[in-house]
Formats: C-alpha cells, structure tokens, sequence
C-alpha cells in the first residue's frame, strides 16, 4: 500500500506512475491512497478513464464513486471505478479524502467440478499454469475409493498422448476429492470451472449446492456448449448471477487455443474481465467473448459445416478422400479435412451435438432445417466404427502382413478400401490453390466444370452464407467470428478472410445468378456502397475490420500484445534476403524473422544473422529472434547437405559447418543481449541458436531439441558443446561430469526433444532464468520486455574451459549402447552414430586433468560431422526423413 500526503503526488501522472511501478503484472496486488486535494476537472474524469486501463493487469476496481466519478460511472466501463471516500475539513470538491483504490483481482486455485475428459482436461490446463487445482466428481462405492473418479481422471492423463501435462510436475498441484466430502474445499477457491454431463437438472442442483458454500467474490463457469447460459443460472441469487459466465474450453484444452467466454445479463463486468485476463495471461488463451446463442460461435459454425460437407458428399457420390482432398491444406484446414476431424472428434458425438443444437435453434435456422443423421453414420456407430477411439471410422488402419493398412470407407456400399491420394489432371486448380492459395485459384476451383469444383462451391458457400447471416446475432463484429473458426477448428483463414480471398463482391454476385439470398453484411461489403469490397483493409498500417455500423475500425489487440504481423503492416524491414529480415520493433530492439520453408537454417538466414549482429551493434539495444511459423525453426536445411554429399563437395560441407560454429558463437558473445523466443519445433540448427542465445522466452508450446541423431548426425553448430557445459554447471560436485555427460548423451543420442517449455526447462534446453510465455500473442512482447532488461548493464559471458574424462568414460558409454542394440532398443547403425557422439563429449583424446576450450569442442563436433555424413548409412537416414517425414532405424 502507498499513502501519498497532500504534498506529495498531487497529480494522475504521478498516481499512474506508481500504480505502473507497483502492479509488476497481472497478478501482484497494488493499492494506491491518495489523501489530500484532488481536482476531479472533466479533462482528469477522462484521463482516469483513458489511462486505468487495468483490464490490461487483470485488475478490478471495487468501491462507489462519489460527485463527478459517480456521475460519470456509467461511461466508465469496470473494472475503471475509482472508490472516493469524504472526510471533513480536507480541501477538495467532495469536502473529504480521496482514496483510489486498484485491487487486482487474483486467481490462485481453481476448483474443476467433473472428472470426465473435458474436466480433467481443463484440470491439467490450469496446473500446466503452475495454479493449484481442486478435482471434484461424485463419490464411488468401495474402501478407499470415494475419490476413484478424479484419481483415476489423473492416472489416464499420465499415459495420454499427446500429454495434457506438460510436466509431470504439473500433476502434484491437482488435487482429487468427491462432492460428498470436499464441497466445503470450494471456499477457497477463486474460480469454479463446472464440466458435468450435459443435463440442467444436474447442472442446476450443483449451482444450489455451490452457492451455499463459495464465498461473494467466487467466479462461477460452466463449460457447456449446448444449453443457454439464462437456463442454467434460473433460482440462483443476482450475487450468484454475478459472478457466472460460460466459458467454454475446446477439446483437448491443452492444445486448443479458443476459450468462448459468455455473460448473461446480470454477468458482472468485473467478472468478465477477471476471466478474460486469466485465461489469456495464465492459460495462454485467445478468448472470445460471444453472445449466449446455441453452440456460441465455433462449434456453431464448424458443427454445420462438417454436418454440411458430409451430407453433400454422400447425396453428391464425392468420396471421403475427394472431400478432405478439397477442404484441406489447400483451403487452410488442417490435413484432416472433413472426414479426418470427424474421426478426430468422434462420431459418436456427431449426432450428439446435433441434436442439442436443433432441441435449441428456431425450425427456421439453416442448421435445422438441413439437419439429418444419414444411414451410413447410424450403422458405423452401431458397429463400434466411432473414430479415432474405437475400431476406425471414416477412415481405419488394417493390419496386413506386419504393417497397417490404410482404409477409407465407401460413404455408399459401407465397404471399406484402400486409402489412395486423389488422382486430379495437373492443370486442375486445387494443385495450384495447395501451393499459392491466391484469389484467382480459389475462384477456380469453385468455379471448376467437375463433380470436386460443384462439391467444393455446394459447401463452401452455404457455410460463408451461414456464417455472414448469423454474425450479428452470435458476435460483436466478424473478428470475434474468423478467430473462433481459426482458434477453435485450426483453420487457417476465418470465414470472412475466406470471402475476401475469393472476393466478397464476386461472391455475392454468384449467389445472386444462382437465385440464393445474399445476407445483407455481405451485401453491403460486395456492393462497394459503404464497404470497400472487402472485410478487412489495411489503413494507414493499421489492419482494420468492417462493422455493422458499415465503417472500419482497427482490428482490437489486447493489451500486451505484440504482433510482428501488425509491425510489418506499418514498416519496411532494416535488412531482408529471400530467408530471414530484420525489423524494428521499438524501443531500440530489433527483430530477426526467418521465412525460410519450414524456417529451416540456410544459407540466406546465416548470413541475414552475420548482418544483424553488425546492424544491431550500431544502431539498437538489443536482438530479439522470433517468427510468427508454425515452427521456430525445423533445423538445418539437410537437404542442401544431402545435395553436396551426393556430389562429394566436403570442402563446401566442412565450409557450411565452420561458417555455422562461427556465426553462433557470434551470437553468444554479441556485445548486446539476444533473446530468443520459440514456439512450435526448435529442433537441431534452430535448437543451437537458443543454446547460443543471451536468454530464451520460450511458449509454453515449444518442441525443442537436439535430434541430428535420427538422420545419422551429430549437433555440429555448437550443440554438443553448449549442452555438456549447462549439465557441467548443474552437477559440480565430485563425480558429477560423468552424471552430466551421460545425460547428454543419452539426451543427444536418443534424439530426445522436450515436448513444452516446461519439460525443456527440466532437460536444460532452458535455463533457470529463462522465461515461459503461455500466450503466443505475447510471446514477442515478453521477449522484448526480456531483452530491454537485460540491455540495461549487459555483459557478454565469459568463455568456459571444461575438464572431460577421456577414453575411460568413453567406454562405458559404448557398453551401453551395447546393452541397448542386445536388448532391440537401438539399432546397428546407432552404435556407430554414438561413438562419434562419444567421442565428442568425453573431450577426444584427453584426461581429465586438461582444460578443454570451446574451439576444440567445436572441432570435435567437426570432425566427427563430417566422418558421419560421408557414411552411406547416414546418407540413407537423411534421404529417408526427406522423403517419409520419419527416422529410418537402420
């Protein structure tokens, strides 16, 4: 708490400093009093509204206002409310004392009601945060087993894959219970997430129970997709009433990014902005706020367009392999096209959703009228045929002479065959839509004079109709809508950025020829009157989106986020080469973006790194590395080795990992701090670039390791040598450098890769201070805040010497590589793979009373680099991993 006398901080500047000073973030605790004089001036009413933007921290204003503030109250959205207390014989306005108080709403337990998938799932979410978690489910019958559905919820996610933890840590801050004994627990919990089955009657007993225990300040969710939020609260107190919203997580909730967050009409503003800022900041969420229709937005929108698909292909005679075909890559839907995410989803589900959907859409809604659950799907459910989960599904996987068979089945004989790539003439347009994804193609292949151009048309448009037609009534402007579609279901384009690819007056044109309503929001932006023939435009730098109201407004960030997108909206890069460019991004920091396929290292982004460290030197603070990929960096481009060993250039080859141990050692010894920041794969090149970095802020989904292995190699750029020194450091007592150089090589020769920040924070891939950021849309602004802190009084490191065993050690190391080839744990050719990798972190021919430098180290990885890419065998392991996408085990 900070008292500012009368003498003292007499003005709003002076208030927000300390309250910036004070709320370091989002869930810290500030309370600011000001006693004394206060001009509460019109122009000061304002400002208080314009710079209290404590949404942005997550932090909730409690209080009354008094004169002015109180008058002024119904302009000022909460959580802005200023308490403003009188006291007799101060000098002011109100006769009194002014006390501003900013009181940041903190989450620090949670409790999740419902064990089943959804529950345990958004359970281990929440834990993967580092907040405690309460697990609650109905008591079971037996000695010691009250608790069996929540302790066994947490056993089945141990062994799931992929991990809803991203650590087993995370598991320890679950803890189970039974709503017989542990509904008093609910008390201190600040949030109370609820995933019980589907049914109201149930939904709103536990809502009675709840209530009589939770405390007046308790956040109340449920995360229901399919019944009204208005339904759900009937009976409760307005107090209760205040506190609830929906918040409806996606399956799996570690993995999927859409949260749809829901108010109802008593729903507390406060409420709202306490959910939202948790579970963006700590779940690492893009929250949508949608308005309480059935299915909300995503699934909505995504349920009648897989409903849509299928029934076409069926009535159509397009097979499954066609429709995943049209609705895949080439289009920005994930590889799993229609059939494929139904598998995914489960079929059994299907009629499930639709069901609840039509039990709440008026007779007159596209979705119902269209809605039928055909034959085929019937007799697949009936036969355990329900996806991924039960026997296959659309699509199953037979085995046949020691390997699996895949399958597809004919939507109309039932009988299943060989899955085969649809074969299409070169000159149709999807090959040309897979690789530019450009207006003109997309246009012709919905305009193509065959069965897969009329399918694709057929579908499309009833879903972008749909979707036009029902955004004012499920969302405040179409943003909210595309980001569902593009959070919720991974598309790559929402619906209206997909209408602007095509064209949005050229589409209400072809659906006016066809007879077909053209829904007026589409209308207004296709007939170029009040729109510019587009939903989005890009103006004066700035991405803006068309509202309702027929003008353009900038598409909304939260507050503390950073997008490169938007940077490059507005600026030219520094510095660019066909592979990687340099940008400002403020503040004296720079960043390198690498754009290269799959944001492999090459040639271009070495020497684009090489130009920045001298750009950086003379004109900014400090270097940030990140990109907006899918994938940090897939690792060294191997297909360019693979070309010059095919031709036995070693020369260039040796060339290419010299210049590469140069460049990075550059990086670490850069007079300015580098701040790496991953998500997706930093995998083997892009791996030792964060080894070499000043700090890492890594997302939380990053996938990060040292994986030469799988392809016959060794790390070469420095890998070896930066994680032998890390495991070193950690270990310093006798004894300790053969625990660290076992780890590593087990690490390094198992191609062994953490599968999130947190793990790799256990394997030293990070290091005690680096970061995690959970949102990816502030993962570049936690970097830069990182690298600016660090650029303050900067220091390169100080080069290390390592002492290593030698021979000795490197012979226990081949006995076990031994025992794991006896044991079929490893291959023939591993063993040749580890000796190298032996020899390198034993410090080659030395004992341990020599002091080994980096330059040797590096020689090391050198040389062996080398010896190992003139072998066939690794030959043979890179062309394999080129071609099938997977490690050959030869």
């Amino acid at each position: 708490m900070i008292i500012m006398r009368d003498d003292q901080k007499k003005n709003l500047e002076d208030i927000e400093k300390y309250r910036k000073d004070y709320i370091s973030c989002c869930y810290s605790v500030c309370r600011i009093e000001y006693q004394g004089d206060f001009n509460y001036a019109p122009e000061n009413v304002n400002r208080i509204k314009k710079e209290v933007p404590l949404g942005a921290t997550g932090a909730r204003i409690t209080g009354k206002t008094a004169a002015l503030l109180r008058r002024e109250e119904k302009n000022m959205p909460s959580p802005h409310n200023a308490l403003v207390e009188g006291r007799a014989g101060h000098r002011n306005p109100f006769g009194g004392c002014t006390i501003m108080t900013f009181d940041t709403f903190e989450i620090r337990r949670v409790a999740v009601i419902g064990a089943g998938v959804m529950g345990g799932g958004i359970a281990a979410h929440v834990a993967n945060a580092g907040v405690p978690v309460l697990l609650l489910d109905m008591p079971q019958p037996g000695w010691g087993k009250k608790n069996s559905l929540a302790e066994d919820a947490i056993k089945r996610m141990l062994k799931t894959d992929p991990a809803p933890f991203m650590s087993l840590a995370a598991a320890e801050l679950i803890t189970p219970g039974n709503l017989e004994d542990d509904l008093e627990k609910v008390k201190g919990c600040d949030w109370v997430i609820e995933a019980v089955v589907e049914k109201l009657d149930i939904k709103q007993h536990l809502y009675a129970r709840l209530e009589n225990v939770i405390s007046p300040t308790t956040l109340v969710s449920s995360n229901t997709s399919t019944i009204p939020l208005h339904k759900l609260v009937e009976g409760r107190s307005r107090d209760f009433q205040k506190n609830f919203a929906v918040t409806h997580f996606f399956n799996p909730p570690r993995y999927m990014r859409l949260v749809e967050l829901a108010r109802g009409s008593e729903t507390s503003q406060e409420s709202i902005d306490a959910l939202q800022n948790f579970c963006d900041v700590k779940l690492g969420k893009g929250v949508v706020l949608c308005h309480d229709t059935p299915g909300f937005i995503g699934n909505r929108i995504g349920m009648f367009w897989l409903q849509t698909a299928m029934l076409e292909a069926i009535d159509m005679g397009v097979s499954v392999e066609e429709a995943d075909a049209l609705f895949g890559r080439p289009m920005g839907i994930p590889k799993t096209g229609v059939f494929g995410l139904m598998d995914l989803v489960g079929l059994d589900l299907i009629p499930l959703i639709g069901r609840s959907m039509t039990a709440t859409l008026p007779p007159q809604d596209p979705y119902y009228r269209r809605y039928r659950e055909p034959d085929i799907l019937k007799k697949m459910i009936a036969a355990g045929y329900t996806g991924r989960k039960g026997k296959g599904g659309f699509y199953r996987f037979k085995p046949e002479s020691g390997t699996k068979i895949k399958e597809s089945i004919n939507l109309q004989t039932g009988e299943y065959h060989p899955s085969c790539p649809l074969k299409l003439p070169a000159f149709h347009p999807l090959h040309a839509l897979s690789v530019s994804g450009t207006q003109d193609t997309l246009r012709a292949l919905l305009t193509f004079p065959d069965r897969s151009g009329q399918y694709a048309w057929k579908v499309l448009s009833e879903v972008l109709v749909y979707a036009a037609s029902l955004t004012p009534e499920i969302s405040d402007h179409i943003v909210g809508v595309d980001r569902a579609m593009k959070l919720g279901y991974n598309w790559q384009y929402g619906p209206f950025e997909l209408i602007d690819q095509m064209g949005a007056r050229w589409f209400a044109d072809k659906l006016r020829e066809e007879g077909r309503l053209v829904p007026s929001l589409l209308a207004t932006v296709g007939d170029g009157g009040q729109g510019s023939g587009a939903f989005y435009r890009v103006q004066e730098g700035r991405l803006q989106y068309f509202t309702f109201e027929g003008t353009y407004e900038d598409v909304p960030r939260r507050p503390g986020q950073l997008l490169l997108s938007d940077i490059k909206q507005r600026s030219k890069p520094v510095a660019k080469n066909d592979s990687a460019s340099l940008w400002d991004i403020g503040d004296q920091v720079a960043c390198l973006e690498f754009h290269s396929k799959m944001n492999t290292i090459d040639a271009g982004i070495m020497a684009m790194i090489r130009q920045s460290m001298e750009i950086v030197g003379r004109e900014f603070k400090a270097l940030v590395i990140y990109n907006e990929g899918t994938n940090f960096s897939a690792g060294a481009n191997i297909e360019t080795f693979l070309v010059a060993a095919r031709a036995a250039r070693w020369s260039l080859i040796e060339d290419m990992i010299t210049e590469g141990q140069k460049t990075y050692q550059a990086l670490k010894y850069a007079p300015f701090p580098v701040v790496s920041a991953p998500s997706g794969m930093a995998l083997g090149g892009g791996c030792e670039i964060l080894l070499h970095s000043s700090a890492i802020q890594a997302h939380a989904e990053s996938y990060i390791g040292l994986v030469e292995a799988g392809v016959g190699l060794v790390p070469a750029w420095g890998g070896c040598k930066e994680m032998l020194t890390r495991w070193m450091n950690a270990y310093q007592h006798p004894g300790s450098a053969l625990v660290a150089i076992g780890k590593v090589f087990e690490m390094i020769g198992t191609a062994k890769a953490a599968k999130s920040a947190a793990e790799a924070k256990e394997l030293l891939y990070l290091g005690a201070g680096d970061g995690i950021t959970m949102n990816r849309d502030r993962l570049l602004a936690d970097a830069k805040a990182k690298a600016l802190s660090l650029a303050k009084d900067y220091k390169p490191p100080e080069p290390q010497e390592l002492s290593l065993p030698g021979k000795t050690t490197r012979e226990a190391l081949s006995l076990a590589v031994k025992a794991l080839i006896k044991a079929g744990k490893a291959s023939p050719y591993d063993e040749e793979v580890s000796r190298k990798l032996a020899f390198i972190l034993t410090g080659g021919d030395t004992n341990m009373t020599d002091k080994q430098t980096e330059d040797h180290l590096y020689k090391l990885e050198r040389d062996a680099f080398m010896l190992l890419i003139k072998n066939p065998e690794t030959l043979a392991r890179i062309e394999y991993m080129l071609e099938a996408g997977k490690p050959l085990r030869n």
